[in-house]
């Protein structure tokens, strides 16, 4: 389970992190990873393992009660906050939208960070807005109302808004969630190829082990708030590793063209002491 070590390269590192609430001030770590750029990590583990509490600290959100958040080498505890959203995106599991805005208006918001002013969108504003909103297949709908749009069309503008931002890292707690099958891929695919041509570092909490696997460099399984396994997917999605944290039968079945590995849920297992 040993890891790369930070450096003043990392994109982003946590070094012994752990945090919690007040009725459980130390639930999550000690966390040791570093994000290199361009990665793609994907965050793993079952309801309640910590992958929220994980991401929140990453963006800081939530203060560590012990170890360090580095952003490229800089605590960030010492980041000011507007160099922190314009270097570090976060989307959230329910980001919020005014109801009346249009999906163009939401997506601009991520330009905030980068604007010289408020009241006047610049014209490299409005190109990021239409690059990234293309990108994101939500530039159909750029006029209706956020009210309007379904479920997963309002995710993909959301993610489009997070793009806008142009993050050096991004961070998003269950991406796909609310998307048809075609969708997750099509965004997965988004991210995998921003990050080759960006440099984007990425860091995405899933339940769906299977989308982690095919698009994630590295994965951080989560268990009870500790590490379980920790390093590249086909060291971390093994039936084994995968069967003592979700307490699910795995068996693992490899494409035809033997690139890529899928792990079937088969089963589920008893707990132990049930």
């Amino acid at each position: 389970m040993s890891e790369p070590a930070a450096t003043p390269l990392s994109a982003l590192a946590l070094c012994g992190v752990r945090a919690g609430f007040p009725d459980r001030p130390d639930f999550l770590g000690p966390v040791d990873l570093a994000v290199q750029r361009g990665e793609f990590w994907g965050v793993l583990g079952p309801n309640g393992a910590g992958k929220s509490t994980l991401l929140r600290v990453m963006v800081g959100l939530l203060v560590p009660s012990a170890g360090e958040v580095r952003l490229a080498g800089r605590p960030l505890r010492q980041t000011p906050s507007r160099d922190r959203a314009r270097h570090v995106a976060f989307l959230p599991q329910q980001p919020f939208a005014p109801a009346f805005a249009t999906a163009a208006e939401v997506v601009l918001l991520g330009r905030h960070p980068h604007r010289r002013s408020v009241l006047f969108d610049s014209a490299e504003d409005l190109a990021a807005v239409q690059h990234v909103m293309q990108a994101t297949a939500t530039a159909a709908f750029a006029d209706r109302r956020m009210e309007t749009l379904s479920g997963g069309e309002a995710q993909r503008v959301h993610v489009a808004a997070a793009l806008a931002q142009q993050p050096r890292v991004l961070v998003l707690d269950e991406p796909t969630a609310a998307l048809d099958l075609y969708h997750q891929f099509a965004i997965f695919d988004l991210l995998r190829q921003h990050a080759r041509d960006t440099g984007l570092s990425i860091v995405a909490a899933t339940h769906d082990v299977n989308l982690a696997g095919r698009y994630c460099d590295r994965i951080l399984l989560l268990h009870d708030g500790r590490p379980a396994a920790c390093g590249p997917c086909d060291a971390v999605l093994c039936p084994l590793v995968l069967q003592a944290v979700y307490h699910v039968r795995f068996a693992a079945h490899a494409d035809a063209d033997g690139r890529h590995r899928w792990v079937l849920p088969m089963e589920r297992l008893p707990e132990a002491g049930s």
